[in-house]
C-alpha cells in the first residue's frame, strides 16, 4: 500500500525486488494513480475499508499487507478493524498517531509526475485533503496497538520521519510486534533501499515465522 500523495508506481522498486513467490498486489487509494476521488474528506478508516473490500473482492483473505508511509497506517487501520482479513503486517516508515511524525516533515511537495485520475486542475484537491487528513489522524492509540495479535514487522529508517521515541512506543505496545531500522535511508526508503527492506521482509514472511 503506497505512501500518500504517490501512487502504487512508488513500491515498484521494492516489489522487483522481492523475486519470486509472491503474488502482489499493487492498489491505487482513493483519488491517487488509477483510482477517482470520492465525495467528502480523507480518512485512513475509509481508505481501509476499500482495502478490506478489495482483499473480499479478490478473494485473497488472509493477506499479509506490506504499507509504506500512509499505506503503513491504513494497514494497521485494516488490522485493527479485520483482523481476519490480515495474516501479518509490516508497518514502514508510518505512525500510529498523528503527533509521532516530527514537525515539518509532511510540508513536501508531491512528485511532479503525479496528478488526478480526476484531471491534472483536481490534484490540488487531492494535496488538500491530504493536508486535511495529516492534521488530525492517524489518532489510533495504545490501547489498539495492544488489540493487534497478528505479527507486524515496523520499520523505520534512520533519517525518517517519525520520532523515534514514537516508533518505540508502538513496538513495545505490539503483542508480536518486530523492529529494523535502516542505515542511511531517509524516509523513502522503500526507493532508496529496496533491497535490504526486500530481504527483512521475506525474513519476517518465512515459514517457521508466520
Amino acid at each position: 500500500l503506497h505512501p500518500g500523495g504517490t501512487d502504487a508506481r512508488s513500491m515498484e522498486a521494492l516489489v522487483a525486488e522481492l523475486g519470486e513467490g509472491y503474488r502482489v498486489i499493487l492498489p491505487d487509494q482513493r483519488g491517487h494513480g488509477r483510482t477517482a476521488d470520492v465525495d467528502g474528506p480523507f480518512s485512513f478508516e475509509d481508505m481501509a475499508s476499500d482495502t478490506a473490500d478489495l482483499i473480499a473482492a479478490l478473494g485473497l483473505a488472509p493477506v499479509h499487507l506490506l504499507g509504506h508511509s500512509d499505506g503503513a497506517i491504513v494497514s494497521l487501520h485494516l488490522a485493527v478493524a479485520r483482523p481476519d482479513l490480515v495474516r501479518s503486517v509490516v508497518f514502514a516508515g508510518g505512525v500510529f498517531h498523528h503527533e509521532g511524525w516530527l514537525p515539518g516533515t509532511l510540508d513536501g511537495e508531491p512528485p511532479s509526475f503525479m496528478g488526478s485520475p480526476d484531471g491534472r486542475d483536481h490534484w490540488p484537491v487531492i494535496v488538500e485533503k491530504l493536508s486535511r487528513l495529516h492534521a488530525t489522524s492517524p489518532s489510533l492509540s495504545v490501547e489498539d496497538l495492544r488489540s493487534v495479535r497478528l505479527p507486524v514487522l515496523v520499520v523505520m529508517g534512520d533519517d525518517d520521519e517519525p520520532r523515534v521515541e514514537h516508533i518505540l512506543e508502538m513496538f513495545r505496545a505490539l503483542p508480536d510486534g518486530e523492529l529494523a531500522v535502516l542505515p542511511r535511508a531517509s524516509h523513502g526508503f522503500n526507493v532508496e533501499k529496496p533491497r535490504l527492506l526486500a530481504m527483512l521482509v521475506r525474513d519476517f514472511h518465512a515459514p517457521d515465522k508466520n
